[in-house]
Order: structure tokens, then C-alpha cells, then sequence
């Protein structure tokens, strides 16, 4: 079980470590890697750390304008081609397009998304925090698999959240079209997706020695707050009442830099091999937590986001909602 797999390992990194210090004295020359969401906020961070480092990096954009302002002063190997996670044709297009041109891929970061966005329709109709966290990576790393598995022990990582604490999946009505939209619940549903995508995946690379792991990234001030106004923010406890960084926020979130730091920890670190599908924290396992305990809210891993079960129903529901778009 997934839930038995979530044990620290005691890695020597921490909260505020960075993904420089993760991939010190590490050489990706040679790795083949994609990194969606790659040209803002803790994508940005990511790409610059592993391209750094040695890997070829390509980034799926949405606005290419916006990417190139972005990556222009990015050293390495970094290039892009067009895709919309929420468009189900530009995935498609933007993988037959990988396929096309790689004989493998090593590595595979799912890091884009939308938070708390008003109610919107993507693709078939799905809600967009769903469609695009988690229905648009999902088709994505599906057109991939055959270059994963081709790679000699390809890792994904998908990002999910703390957020995840805020709902499990809603079986009975995910794409609220018989409730009352939620954008908060519709947001932790999308990242307990991610999480259980992570489970599930890591079973189905298992043969050809690939891992999948999801990630909590910390609390960060990036564009993922675009839809949130200033004044929700301040009741949130991020922005104090001048609209700055609050106490709380300064002492507790970190810098894109910081943020970046567990995902390449996950891509990279041998401590993970042998722990397929766990949810990782802090550039190490996250444990799992009692969601009545005073700390759930802020860390750990709560155990519907790693139920075995639970992320094959969600993968058998994911993949009839593909087939179906």
C-alpha cells in the first residue's frame, strides 16, 4: 500500500533547501525532460535548475510571446512547442510532435495549473480545475507513455498541493454539474487527482523500471494567485492589511527557488527507488497525517490522497472520460 510507503528518508534537505542545492554535484547531460508550466513561477525555477545541470528541456506554451520573454535568459538546452492543457487536440498535437522527435523521454514534470478560478468549462465540459490539473496531464502523460517507457528508469512527477486537504475526489458529481460550484473544493479535489494520478501511474511504469511520484511545492507567491483579489488573500492570512507579505507568509512560504527544490528532489533522488507513487514534502516522504490533528492542514499527506484503491477508480474514470472527449 501506498500509505504504508509514506516514511521520510531522512534525505538532509529541508523546507527552505533550494533546487540548486537538491541537483549540486548531480549531471543530467544527455536527459530528455518536459516541464510543463515551465515559463512561470516554480516551472521557470525548474527548467532553469535541470537545464543548468545538463538536460535538454522542453516546454509545452500556451502563450509563446509570454514564454520567450521568460526563458530568454535561461542557460542550457531549453526549447518549446505550442500545447494547452485544457484543449484536448493541442496535447495531442504537441505529443504526436514529441514522439515525432524523441526516441525516449527521462523525465516528465507535470507542474502547470489554475487555483481557485471562477467556474469554467474545458475540453468536454469538464470543470477547469479538474480538466486542466488533472485531466490535461493526464491525456498528456497517456500520449507519452511509450517514450517513458522506452528511457531506462523514467521518473513524473506531478505536482499536487496541501490543497488536497481541502476535498477528496468527488465521485458522485466531480465536474459539479448537479452542485453548487466551490473553487476552493473544486481546487482540492484537482490536487487529490494529482496525488492518486502519481499512485496510479507508478503502477503502470513499474515494468520498464520507471517511478511517479506527486509533490507539495510549499506555500509560494507566484502567478497561480492571479484569480485570487487582495482582500481574500488577507482573510487567507497571506497579505497583511497593507497588501504585503504577512508575518505568517514571511516565515512560512518560500521563494520560487525554494519551491522548485522537491520536485527536482523527486525527479532525481535514489532514496525514492523502491518508493513508487509516494506524495513528498520538504525534499523528502511525506508522513502521513491525521486529518483531525492540528497540524493536517499544513503538512503531511492525508490518507485519501494515497489509497491504492482510490487512484484506480480515479484512473478507470479518467480514462473513460478521455475516451469519451
Amino acid at each position: 500500500m501506498a500509505t504504508a510507503d509514506q516514511i521520510p528518508t531522512n534525505s538532509g534537505f529541508h523546507a527552505k533547501s533550494t533546487a540548486d542545492e537538491v541537483l549540486a554535484g548531480i549531471d543530467l547531460t544527455g536527459k530528455k525532460i518536459i516541464v510543463t508550466g515551465g515559463y512561470s513561477g516554480l516551472g521557470l525555477e525548474t527548467v532553469r535548475s535541470l537545464a543548468g545541470r545538463g538536460a535538454s528541456v522542453l516546454v509545452p506554451v500556451r502563450s509563446p510571446e509570454k514564454a520567450r520573454e521568460s526563458l530568454a535568459g535561461i542557460e542550457g538546452d531549453v526549447s518549446t512547442a505550442p500545447m494547452d492543457l485544457g484543449d484536448l487536440s493541442s496535447v495531442r498535437a504537441f505529443a504526436a510532435g514529441v514522439r515525432d522527435s524523441h526516441s525516449r523521454l527521462d523525465l516528465l514534470i507535470n507542474n502547470a495549473g489554475i487555483m481557485a478560478c471562477p467556474l469554467a468549462r474545458v475540453g468536454p465540459g469538464w470543470e477547469s480545475q479538474f480538466g486542466v490539473n488533472h485531466m490535461g496531464h493526464f491525456a498528456l502523460t497517456s500520449e507519452l507513455m511509450p517514450l517513458l517507457q522506452a528511457s531506462d528508469g523514467a521518473r513524473v512527477v506531478a505536482l499536487s498541493s496541501t490543497g488536497h486537504k481541502i476535498s477528496d475526489i468527488r465521485w458522485d458529481d466531480i465536474q459539479y454539474e448537479h452542485s453548487d460550484y466551490d473553487k476552493w473544493q473544486a481546487y482540492g479535489q484537482a490536487k487529490t487527482a494529482n496525488a492518486l494520478f502519481a499512485n496510479g501511474l507508478s503502477r503502470r511504469l513499474r515494468d520498464s523500471g520507471g517511478l511517479a511520484f506527486s509533490v507539495h511545492p510549499g506555500g509560494i507567491f507566484t502567478p497561480l494567485q492571479r484569480h485570487l483579489p487582495q482582500e481574500e488573500m488577507i482573510a487567507l492570512g497571506w497579505l497583511d492589511e497593507n497588501g504585503e507579505p504577512s508575518e505568517m507568509a514571511r516565515q512560512g512560504f518560500k521563494t520560487p527557488e525554494q519551491g522548485a527544490s522537491t520536485t527536482v528532489w523527486a525527479a532525481t533522488s535514489p532514496l525514492l527507488e523502491g518508493k513508487p507513487g509516494v506524495y513528498c514534502e520538504n525534499c523528502d516522504v511525506a508522513s502521513v497525517i491525521d486529518p483531525d490533528s492540528p497540524y493536517a492542514r499544513f503538512m503531511g499527506v492525508n490518507p485519501h490522497a494515497c489509497d491504492d484503491a482510490a487512484a484506480e477508480r480515479l484512473w478507470e474514470i479518467s480514462e473513460k472520460l478521455l475516451s469519451n472527449a
